[in-house]
Parts: C-alpha cells; structure tokens; sequence
C-alpha cells in the first residue's frame, strides 16, 4: 500500500498481520473514492471508523484534510496506525482511539470540536476470522446517526459487501453508490428536512 497523492504521494503505508480480519481498502478504490471527495477534503475534519491500517485517513491527511479522528478496536492496528502516522510526519493532526464502533459513539463529537465532521469514512469488516459474515453496518450508521457526529453538509461514506442489505436512519439518505467487485461503496448525506445542529 501506498499513498497515491499530495505532500507523501508515492510513499509506503505499512500494514499489519495477514491474520486479523482487516482487508485494507484497494488503490483503485482509493483513487475512485478521492476522486469524488476531492472538492471536500481541503481543510476536512475526518472520522475514520473501523480505521484498520489507517489508509484512508492516511491519503485524505496528504492530500490536505485539517485533521483525522481515527477508531479501532483492535491492538495490533492502533499500533501500526502510530507507527504510519509518525513515518509520514501526520502525527500532530490525528487523533486515533480504541473503541467499539457497535457501542454508543457521543464520545466522538468533542474530538470534532463539537462541530462535526465533514466527512465520515467506515468501512466495517465483512467477515471475522472464522470466515463469517457479519452485519455491522447497520448499527454502526444508528450510532454515527445517534450521536449527530455528521456536520452540516457533511457526506458518510460507508463501504460494505454488496449482499450486505441494511436500513439508512431517519433523516439520512444515499445520493451515490459505486460497485467495485463484490464491494459497494455508498455516499450518505442528510436528507433537506433533517433537523441540523
């Protein structure tokens, strides 16, 4: 893996053991996904949920995003996610965090500076070592949803398994979805009448 553009374009990301259920996200996935945000990510507060390797929050802080807030639950990625940070010299705009995206997430709103985040990124496992399929994205949208982390005209972009079948919260809609193999990758916004804060 490797940074495709801005300030450490072309530079190695590292990641971690084949072992745990993370599957970074793809170069041409990557590439597709910042083509469409790049009108956004100048100046961007980002949420990394399910941050695994970092790679997202690691291309968006290149390419100029304010600051990143990163989440994860497991050890060995925290770890691996300092030592990138440190390696590509984005140590002081992230802030990265062990949590459980499937528990309540108020806690996240104040690393925001209480304004949100204008752009939130998750892409939660598709399966666990077993090979199982899980169904996180549901409750993990409820929680993003619950805890009003979404700036006003802020995007969610929630990367998933295309049989993957989930309900969108109130006061939120898809206005976007791209098909990469069996992932697809769905842009979420607040819908007109949604209530903002």
């Amino acid at each position: 893996m490797r940074i495709i553009a801005g300030t450490a374009r072309g530079r190695r990301i590292f990641s971690v053991s084949k072992n745990l259920p993370v599957k970074p996200i793809s170069d041409r996935m990557k590439q597709s996904l910042f083509d469409i945000l790049r009108p956004r990510i100048t100046g961007a507060k980002l949420l990394d949920l399910f941050a695994g390797t970092g790679n997202v929050s690691l291309e968006a802080l290149s390419r100029g995003a304010l600051k990143a807030v990163m989440v994860e639950k497991e050890p060995a990625c925290i770890k691996n996610i300092h030592r990138n940070l440190v390696h590509l010299g984005f140590a002081e705009r992230a802030t990265v965090l062990r949590g459980d995206v499937l528990k309540p997430l108020d806690w996240l709103l104040a690393y925001s500076d209480n304004d949100g985040y204008d752009i939130i990124f998750m892409g939660p496992p598709y399966r666990d070592i077993n090979n199982k399929m899980l169904s996180f994205s549901e409750p993990s949208l409820k929680n993003v949803a619950d805890a009003r982390l979404l700036a006003p005209n802020g995007i969610l972009v929630i990367q998933t398994h295309k049989t993957e079948v989930f309900t969108i919260p109130p006061g939120y809609e898809v206005f976007r979805t791209e098909k990469y193999g069996d992932t697809l990758v769905r842009f979420i916004r607040a819908t007109k009448s949604a209530p903002q804060e």
